[in-house]
């Protein structure tokens, strides 16, 4: 897949591709509903599949890093990273279709959703889309929205939701477990020393992260997963000064340094709190484990 950030108006020129436009910050379900489809137009004509999310400054619930590799895998040929600049958001709906989707991309069908909008004022909706693709020669389909009982599916549910600290309606909405990714960091060593040995990730600034907590998890190295339970926050106990996701990981005792990792959220167990002691927190992190290893079937 070729990752493009699309900077000072200038994307790439391709030639009869298959798009689909949003911001894709969670690529929850019914995302993943409008890519499987632009797939499929792919697979029937040879249209490249290109996901054009415009990017805000608002925390992701999966990382620009972590979208990556979520659409690589699904098989998108071009994902072109659009900021929502003043240049952008000043656009007219149908300069944007002329320029970039008809000038540049040399747009064979677009696929968005029933609510989706763009260009200046939001003027731009589905049905502007495909009555302009009548005159320019591309197809529109609009897809209606996936749900969830009464209630659309949306990065905003699942941000709620998320922010609940609820991993199971969250992985419900998403179409996967929410997880943090990462490389495992040298912490202060005290897990080593006085708790449990510990996987460290510092996430970066733009993730959207549950509540500080403790969670059970599942954590992917490569082929090698192992279930934990992970503490999101920022150990008031201990004293740290920073947000960070501390794994401890049920049978394993390599050392992790320097590994990619992805940490998969299964169940929220607790609130983080500040213990009285070092003593105090050792023995509610043991507990913690014994319900972990529970949840697992682990004897």
């Amino acid at each position: 897949m070729e990752y493009l950030t699309i900077r000072d108006g200038q994307f790439p020129k391709l030639g009869n591709s298959a798009v689909t436009m949003g911001k894709f910050d969670g690529v929850h379900r019914g995302h993943r509903k409008l890519i499987r489809r632009i797939l499929q137009e792919k697979e029937e004509t040879g249209a490249p599949a290109v996901v054009l999310a415009f990017v805000s400054d608002k925390k992701m619930i999966f990382t620009k890093a972590e979208r990556r590799d979520l659409l690589e895998r699904m098989g998108v040929d071009y994902l072109l990273e659009c900021p929502l600049d003043d240049r952008i958001r000043h656009m007219k709906a149908e300069n944007f279709v002329r320029q970039v989707l008809v000038g540049d991309l040399h747009i064979s069908r677009a696929v968005v959703g029933e609510d989706f909008h763009f260009g200046y004022e939001r003027k731009g909706t589905p049905e502007f889309l495909e009555k302009y693709g009548r005159r320019a020669g591309f197809d529109t389909e609009i897809l209606s929205k996936e749900m969830d009982g009464d209630r659309k599916i949306s990065s905003t549910y699942v941000r709620e939701e998320l922010i609940r600290g609820n991993m199971e309606k969250t992985a419900e909405l998403l179409g996967c477990d929410f997880y943090v990714s990462g490389t495992v960091e040298h912490g202060r060593g005290m897990g080593h020393r006085t708790f449990f040995p510990t996987a460290n990730i510092i996430p970066p600034q733009e993730k959207l992260l549950p509540p500080n907590g403790v969670y059970i998890t599942v954590s992917g190295f490569g082929a090698e997963v192992y279930p934990g339970i992970t503490n999101v926050g920022y150990k008031p106990t201990v004293g740290e000064n920073f947000i960070g996701v501390e794994t401890f990981l049920f049978n394993c005792e390599k050392n992790l340094y320097g590994r990619k990792c992805t940490v998969q959220f299964k169940k929220f167990l607790r609130p983080e709190h500040k213990f009285s002691s070092f003593e105090a927190l050792k023995a509610q992190i043991a507990r913690d484990i014994e319900k972990g290893r529970k949840f697992f079937q682990m004897d």
